[in-house]
């Protein structure tokens, strides 16, 4: 069993809040600016800064129109949004108010927000737009706890008029009402079986998180002169969230971009010093910069561009200079390709942090051979995102880095990562026996993940204990709940999600041996016909799809399944593919249609 610990940086005074952060900036530097906004031509165009007192008088408006409205110190007030300013606003504002934020990803199903809304027993609502509010709307006979619910492009100004005569007393002392242990956020995250787990967040643990991170390990990224990012992540989720904290906390001016569309313009405007992102945004940067090579007839010069870059990022960590010829062909390929990658990113970003999956060690060296050091960390809801990170001055690309100032690692007898420290959450929402499995009888939190630590403590992530799937955009799937969907319908025997590590969710199906006969008959198919012979027929392809369909209305679009594919036989226990419960071997199963898989995505 090894261990590894760095002791804290920052300790989080009993009486902090997120909501201080604001009247803090505010006092110390008011013309500051803090934030900023694209302009009404959109991200194309200039943005407008938002300095800190002007923030604070906005959260302080709308936190007066909250009060007016009824929300309570302790309540909890859902956020339905796309990423974008009035996201960050309406959440400070909230702790403002003294109560807590839960987000719903805009992408959700009505069975997913109305779950959500009930369990945390959310008494308010945002929600960005018509639609949103429309899903929210027809929900409300079931969710008699929900007494407000405010459009965010249309019902702002409305709320801040309601809290016109509220006075500032009453919001200086509802902002100072919640201490660090209190309640801050509960963030709604997909377990391996089941609805999801509402993880409760408390103000100290997403201070102690960005105060450690970036005022000690990433303290060179906020020191940069006129350090900036653009956010373009779904802030629902911790990654993006604590990276929105650690902003406001650090000095790093802050933007936003929730349209994905729009980003490379954002990007060439806004001109960030640092983005955080997922692997699949690393990819796609790449796959586009290889496909328009190739199209303009100068793959080959990219080919060897890609290769000369990582073959300096392995020199920069053996001992000496690289030799003149690498270097000699670096300079050539930063005049002609490395400079145009680093101007799609804003032409100012140095440093990248990546998150929510594993990223390639190939690409981390391309990207840190063009320039651009991606720093990969890893963490969970349950451990306020970052448990470990790669610093600036520390890279070791291949693993997750070194655990934040105040956060211990330990890997358990088989593997399993386990952690302990400022960041790690208290429990599940309303869900002691979820909260009980998930610790050790002595404190430590099991991350269902496997992992190895170097004798340096850096982290490299080797497997997955649950089985849990993590697309290459980041996004966690819960695979049962889309097969227990999927098997009811009577034509399927067997499903497998699959997508860990890939663009998008998928699935393998088997038909049901017994139902396939008649299934034919009815159909007019012949009696004759194989699975493999009609395994393309449109009648056969429409009827799975039916259930593909039914299972993908109980999660978001992010999560259902794109493509599936139809297999020639049934899973069996002969072959280890099934256990004595007659629940599906994940890991036999992709060895045995590894084939199947690949083709899913080719």
């Amino acid at each position: 069993m090894r261990e590894f610990s760095l002791p804290a940086l920052a300790e989080i005074p009993a009486t902090a809040n997120l909501a201080g952060t604001v009247f803090r900036r505010a006092a110390e530097q008011p013309q500051a600016v803090v934030l900023r906004r694209p302009g009404a031509a959109g991200f194309s165009a200039d943005w407008t800064g938002v300095t800190a007192s002007q923030f604070r008088d906005e959260v302080v408006a709308l936190a007066k129109g909250l009060v007016a409205s009824g929300i309570e110190v302790g309540d909890r007030v859902a956020l339905m949004s796309h990423t974008r300013y009035e996201w960050t606003l309406i959440d400070y504002a909230i702790w403002t108010a003294g109560a807590a934020t839960v987000p719903v990803y805009e992408t959700s199903s009505a069975e997913q927000t109305e779950w959500i809304l009930s369990d945390s027993g959310a008494t308010a609502c945002f929600a960005e737009t018509a639609a949103c509010e429309d899903m929210i709307s027809r929900l409300r006979d079931q969710l008699p706890g929900l007494s407000q619910v405010w459009r965010i492009d249309t019902g702002l100004d409305a709320l801040r008029a309601a809290g016109a005569d509220i006075g500032d007393e009453v919001i200086a002392e509802r902002s100072a009402a919640a201490k660090a242990s209190d309640l801050a956020t509960v963030i709604y995250t997909s377990g391996t079986t089941g609805r999801p787990k509402g993880c409760e967040l408390t103000h100290a643990n997403l201070l102690a998180d960005v105060r450690n991170a970036f005022h000690g390990p990433l303290a060179q990224i906020t020191e940069m002169p006129d350090t900036s990012t653009l956010l373009f992540l779904p802030l629902a989720h911790v990654f993006a969230r604590i990276i929105q904290v650690g902003c406001l906390e650090g000095g790093v001016v802050l933007g936003h971009c929730g349209d994905l569309n729009a980003l490379l313009p954002a990007l060439a405007s806004f001109r960030p010093t640092f983005i955080l992102a997922v692997p699949r945004v690393f990819e796609k940067v790449f796959n586009s910069a290889e496909q328009k090579a190739a199209g303009d007839g100068k793959g080959a010069i990219f080919g060897r561009a890609a290769d000369t870059a990582i073959a300096w990022s392995r020199a920069m960590d053996a001992p000496g200079r690289p030799p003149f010829g690498l270097r000699a062909q670096h300079l050539l390929f930063d005049r002609l390709v490395y400079g145009k990658l680093r101007a799609a990113l804003g032409g100012q970003t140095q440093y990248a942090v990546s998150g929510g999956a594993a990223l390639s060690e190939r690409l981390g060296h391309f990207f840190r051979g063009i320039g651009v050091t991606v720093l990969e960390g890893y963490g969970l809801t349950e451990t306020t995102a970052a448990a470990t990170v790669n610093r600036p001055d520390r890279v070791k690309i291949g693993t997750v880095g070194l655990p934040l100032p105040g956060v211990s690692l330990r890997i358990d007898e088989d593997g399993e990562i386990l952690i302990k420290g400022v960041n790690v959450f208290p429990g599940y929402w309303r869900n002691e026996a979820a909260t009980s499995e998930v610790f050790t009888d002595d404190g430590w939190f099991r991350t269902g993940d496997i992992g190895e630590l170097d004798d340096e403590g850096f982290l490299k992530i080797t497997g997955r204990k649950k089985e849990m799937i993590v697309t290459a955009g980041g996004k966690n799937v819960a695979p049962a709940v889309l097969e227990d969907r999927i098997r009811s319908h009577a034509l399927v025997s067997q499903a497998m999600v699959v997508g860990d590590g890939r663009p998008f969710v998928a699935a393998l199906i088997t038909l049901d041996a017994e139902t396939f006969g008649p299934w034919k008959e009815r159909n007019g198919k012949p009696a004759d016909a194989t699975i493999a012979s009609l395994r393309d027929d449109p009648d056969l392809v429409a009827a799975v799809q039916a259930a593909i369909d039914d299972a993908n209305k109980a999660v978001s679009r992010a999560e259902s399944i794109r493509k599936f594919r139809i297999l020639d036989a049934d899973f069996t226990q002969e072959a280890g593919q099934l256990s004595v419960k007659l629940g599906i071997r994940r890991s036999v199963l992709l060895k045995d249609f590894a084939t199947d898989i690949d083709a899913l995505y080719s």
